[in-house]
């Protein structure tokens, strides 16, 4: 005669478990090193990024930095996208309370290498695929800020239209050091360009 089994009451769900210490500090380490990275980027641009040069100023050794970036593509990748994620939130908080026109305003008062290195990998993106994703997602976050600000479609030529007059703007602004107010007056004719066209 088969007997049959109670089922087993449900068991409470497990907490989860912190990490392991070991876990922790790889984390930090590897976190150090790209903060480490995107700091030699800005400061001496695309061919200052190296393993070693990383590893130095970090003070770790270069194992570690091989370890959790295979490759100089990858520690370049990382730290450009890091790069680009602040750019974009400064952007979001900026606008937020100062209003598109003062943009130009926010670009000559940025760190000039910093602001250089952005451009300078956004270049370089056009002979490195891996790169070019990044740069496309700070074209795209531009592109949806202004449409949120404007209160329109990301779809809409005259959005696009403006996101490369400032882009163009903010090159000029960036590597030709043209005064802020010529840009000023500039972005302010293509904002009023849009709200003509509505």
């Amino acid at each position: 005669m088969t007997t049959h089994q109670p089922p087993r009451p449900p068991q409470p769900p497990q907490p989860p478990q912190p990490p392991r210490p070991t876990q922790e500090r790889g984390r930090r380490r590897r976190a150090t090193l790209l903060a480490t990275a995107v700091d030699i980027l800005t400061e001496g641009g695309f061919v200052a990024l190296t393993h070693r040069a990383v590893a130095t100023r970090a003070r770790l050794p270069l194992a570690a930095t091989t370890y959790y970036f295979t490759s100089r593509d990858q520690l370049l990748a990382e730290a450009f996208a890091q790069l680009v994620d602040t750019e974009l939130a400064t952007l979001r908080t900026w606008t937020t309370t100062h209003g598109l026109t003062s943009l130009p305003d926010l670009i000559t008062t940025a760190d000039p290498a910093r602001q250089l290195s952005l451009w300078e990998l956004y270049v370089h993106a056009g002979r490195d695929p891996a790169l070019r994703r990044i740069a496309r997602h700070w074209s795209d976050g531009c592109l949806t800020l202004l449409a949120e600000t404007l209160h329109l479609p990301t779809t809409d030529p005259h959005l696009r239209l403006l996101h490369i007059t400032l882009s163009a703007l903010w090159l000029e602004l960036v590597v030709e050091r043209r005064p802020a107010d010529q840009a000023r007056t500039l972005l302010r004719l293509a904002l009023e360009n849009i709200s003509t066209t509505r």
